[in-house]
């Protein structure tokens, strides 16, 4: 999996379906295969379950600007406020769910940066509705963007896009550029928010599970 930099900076989302630092260190065990959408071919792969990735890239030359909201403010996840953000994401998805112990872990790695863990409150109800996590790698300037979510009962607000340009502008005077991924698949088409905040790209990856 190793990735050479230079080929990775010149264009991340077809070089690699993983961010770099993530491709330095992980090891693909032996049932799954990572195939580009360009090298994949159904009648090759017909023993694999498939599941689509795509991968999309700003410039960060165009960011929306955030404008104060009389709706909503964000904080910083804080040790107090870690539970809001777990029981977030478990809330936002059907089809995985977290445990404290596993976002705890992702602070422990390289590219862990406070000021990219956020939480988005509702003033009127005085609740948590959404939040963001995103990576940053120092060592080539690459913003990832892991995690953004929006409770269920609060979408349709335009609050995803909030979070989303949120980190992006908190970014935008260290970072070079941003990736982010997720499943062409999904019933809550992240796509299609990630593009809305001026992602392009047009790179999908296969991740294939050797059937059993």
């Amino acid at each position: 999996m190793k990735i050479d930099i230079k080929e990775y900076l010149k264009s991340p989302c077809s070089a690699s379906s993983l961010p770099y630092w993530k491709s330095k260190n992980i090891k693909v065990p032996s049932d799954i295969l990572i195939v580009h959408d360009k090298d994949y071919k159904p009648n090759i792969f017909h023993e694999y379950k498939d599941e689509r990735y795509f991968r999309l890239y700003n410039d960060l030359s165009d960011i929306n600007s955030i404008h104060k909201s009389k709706d909503v403010y964000f904080e910083y996840v804080s040790e107090k406020t870690i539970d809001n953000l777990v029981d977030i994401i478990n809330v936002s998805y059907d089809y995985l769910k977290v445990t404290k112990n596993k976002i705890l872990a992702l602070q422990k790695t390289p590219v862990y940066n406070s000021r990219f863990w956020i939480l988005l409150k509702e003033k009127h109800s005085n609740k948590y509705v959404g939040s963001g996590i995103a990576d940053f790698d120092a060592s080539i300037g690459e913003l990832i963007i892991e995690w953004v979510q929006v409770v269920p009962t609060c979408r349709g607000k335009g609050y995803g896009t909030l979070i989303v340009n949120f980190l992006l502008n908190e970014a935008k005077e260290i970072a070079n550029f941003s990736t982010v991924s997720g499943r062409v698949d999904d019933s809550n088409m992240p796509e299609r928010l990630y593009r809305k905040c001026g992602f392009v790209g047009n790179d999908v990856w296969h991740i294939l599970h050797k059937r059993p």
